[in-house]
């Protein structure tokens, strides 16, 4: 029998085993989600796992999928946030530190960030932040002994964050290995004005079919330099659109939307896209007059090109097949490569893509390009054009490549693009007439996202 201090008898209540009170505290409001984020952000870092795997309704993160639709929706809003801002959420938190954190206390730096992404970059309360992320640290046996420091840390990033963020204001949101490989091919100045460009809302173009400003008026957008729509942020979903299941239009950012441009008028010619999948530009080549042959080297791209041209009511021979090995019947007149890269023009849409990738697959990649673009140059008639193209800001994938093919290839030249055929866009027209777009260039009206992704765009004729 158990008594109260005053003599009478006191209920007996069972005590809580250490498992029973974790499933317990798992249950307080917003834990998961942070939790989540934080293993999801280790994900990425750690491990170099793309971030839409891990987000992925169905094949992600487990941590994720158990969450209801909010809570994803929290998750994805933290780590979209601390992954753009790694460089000066860390910067942030090492100023606050006496000592830099252990080197085996990586899981406890990633729950202080997910922390400190919600403090400096998020529209959440700062006592929810400090106060799971302590809880993090109290139920995880290795950072325990943190709790107090993670604690002191947030709360006082919380009290000074206005003066914090003009300290790290300056800190480049790229790694640092990256914002080196920039600042050697851009110089310093724009190296850093590309790397402040990846904080800007990615925006939403949309490529129409015809009749662009009619477009641009019925969906409260403007008409970009290139000849898409660009939106102003709106509330709802794509699909609810006026125009999506009619299949006017389809979205594709500004930049993605020039290399199948740069062709011009396509009746009556034969077009191959060596990489077509998801169909945005295949959609272009078959509007432009094209009949196109869609290749791509997986059976599911394949399924998901078809739907997608399905909806816009468009058509297209589609062949599965490894590219380095393709051999047509006839050859074409005209042929798109948007080869595989490492999306580092990207990051505004995929914040993760710096921290997966490194230089030695940037060298990889350029690599794969060379073997994809070489084998094209067997696939086009004389007097036929390839444009090679891909969405790296890296001349080592773009400019390099076709250096490169051009020095040691018989019987191609390169056609240069003119600046005057592309106003508003003219500084991205290289000396040597190829496209080379930074998520710096194009400013937008007021109320309406600026920027676009990087991008490299090359055509070249083949003369013998």
């Amino acid at each position: 029998m158990v008594l109260n201090s005053d003599g009478k008898k006191k209920p007996f209540r069972k005590q809580k085993s250490p498992a029973s009170r974790g499933a317990e505290a798992v249950e307080k409001p917003g834990l998961q989600a942070r939790a989540a984020a934080a293993k999801i952000l280790s994900a990425v870092v750690d491990r170099k796992l793309p971030l839409d795997g891990a987000l992925d309704h169905e094949h992600g993160n487990p941590a994720y999928k158990v969450l209801a639709e909010d809570d994803r929706a929290l998750v994805r809003a933290i780590l979209n946030s601390a992954l753009r801002h790694l460089p000066r959420i860390e910067a942030a938190v090492s100023s606050l530190l006496d000592s830099p954190l252990p080197e085996g206390a990586r899981a406890l730096q990633h729950v202080i960030s997910v922390a400190a992404a919600q403090i400096l970059y998020l529209d959440v309360p700062d006592h929810a932040a400090v106060d799971i992320a302590v809880e993090q640290a109290n139920r995880d046996p290795r950072n325990r002994r943190f709790a107090k420091l993670v604690n002191a840390v947030l709360r006082r990033l919380s009290r000074e964050k206005v003066e914090i963020l003009e300290q790290v204001a300056s800190v480049a949101v790229m790694p640092e290995w990256f914002v080196r490989r920039l600042e050697a091919v851009y110089g310093r100045d724009a190296a850093h004005a590309i790397s402040n460009a990846q904080l800007e809302p990615a925006s939403i173009d949309l490529t129409v079919k015809s009749d662009a400003a009619s477009w641009a008026e019925r969906l409260n957008g403007f008409v970009l330099p290139t000849g898409g729509v660009r939106l102003a942020a709106f509330e709802g979903g794509i699909p609810s659109l006026q125009g999506f299941e009619d299949g006017d239009w389809w979205v594709q950012d500004a930049a993605a939307s020039i290399p199948a441009q740069l062709f011009g008028d396509l009746t009556g010619k034969r077009v191959a896209d060596l990489c077509a999948a998801p169909g945005g530009k295949t959609a272009q080549l078959i509007v432009a007059g094209g009949a196109v042959t869609a290749i791509e080297q997986s059976e599911n791209r394949i399924r998901r090109l078809r739907s997608n041209l399905d909806r816009l009511g468009l058509e297209a021979e589609t062949v599965a097949a490894d590219l380095t090995k393709y051999q047509p019947d006839e050859l074409f007149d005209a042929i798109l490569l948007d080869a595989p890269c490492s999306s580092t023009g990207t990051t505004r849409r995929h914040p993760d893509v710096l921290w997966t990738k490194g230089p030695e697959e940037i060298e990889k990649l350029a690599g794969v390009q060379e073997r994809l673009l070489r084998h094209a140059l067997t696939l086009v008639k004389t007097g036929g054009v390839i444009v090679f193209s891909n969405c790296s800001l890296d001349p080592a994938e773009g400019e390099a490549v076709v250096a490169r093919i051009l020095a040691d290839t018989h019987g191609f030249e390169r056609v240069p693009i003119e600046p005057r055929r592309w106003p508003g866009l003219e500084r991205a027209i290289t000396p040597d007439g190829e496209f080379r777009t930074t998520p710096d260039m194009l400013v937008a009206p007021t109320g309406f996202a600026s920027g676009l992704d990087g991008f490299y765009a090359a055509m070249l004729r083949r003369v013998a």
